[in-house]
């Protein structure tokens, strides 16, 4: 089966996820929209991937189902060919002071977030490295990850785990010109922010703004690239300044 340069890109059906998939069909990627529940938010993606020129497909799973996650990777990796690219962009969020945290709200975020990091990429690694060209992983952390944050610890560990996840990945694919980066947004305009107390987020910001999902996605679009070829093993802000 030939391997074109597809990008699998995770909880591509709204917000970040779905801005990264638009950049990289406008690079000419296939492109791989990853869902779990909101079909109709991936096939809205699938169309405006369609309407920039490129092709590509849904794919749906629960990143934190480790054998859904294999069976459909593999199922679609036979059919189609192994990944160029993967950006792991799902993730959830359940905040609450630590106190008052609830057991199954730990588990689901460190399940998802940070399970979901080797659940989604053992099943296509291996192939990456047989494919015997360069390749491109993405993970996407948060400033969460970076600085912690009140009410997020759960949220917090997960991202920080998935940045040393990323760099000790990057060190063991660097041979194999396979690049692995993280980036770690700010605070994005999406649903996930739609709640925040925005006159005490923004006077912590020093660009005074929000960040827009395009934003993330521009850079994330350079790492995919071939420019990007002797960049691995870093973590990029895009926060406005925030730290």
């Amino acid at each position: 089966m030939s391997s074109s340069k597809s990008i699998l890109i995770t909880g591509a059906s709204k917000g970040i996820g779905k801005a990264i998939a638009i950049k990289a069909a406008e690079a000419s990627y296939e492109v791989i929209v990853h869902y779990v529940k909101d079909k109709a938010g991936a096939e809205a993606t699938l169309n405006l991937v369609n309407q920039a020129g490129a092709t590509g497909r849904l794919i749906c799973f629960d990143i934190a189902d480790r054998e859904a996650c294999r069976l459909a990777l593999e199922t679609d990796m036979a059919e189609h060919g192994t990944y160029y690219g993967v950006v792991l962009n799902a993730g959830i969020a359940k905040d609450n002071a630590f106190p008052a945290l609830e057991e199954g709200d730990w588990d689901q975020v460190i399940h998802t977030n940070l399970d979901g990091f080797y659940n989604v990429l053992k099943p296509v690694v291996m192939p990456m490295v047989r494919r015997r060209q360069p390749g491109r992983i993405i993970t996407l952390s948060s400033v969460s990850g970076l600085a912690g944050n009140r009410g997020q610890v759960n949220y917090s560990a997960a991202k920080a785990g998935i940045i040393g996840a990323t760099k000790a990945l990057a060190l063991e694919l660097a041979k194999r010109n396979i690049t692995v980066n993280c980036v770690a947004p700010g605070v994005i305009e999406t649903t996930m922010t739609e709640d925040i107390p925005l006159d005490h987020i923004l006077p912590m910001i020093p660009m005074q703004r929000l960040g827009q999902p395009e934003e993330v996605a521009s850079v994330i679009k350079f790492l995919l690239s071939e420019e990007a070829g002797y960049i691995t093993r870093q973590v990029i802000s895009v926060n406005g300044g925030l730290i």
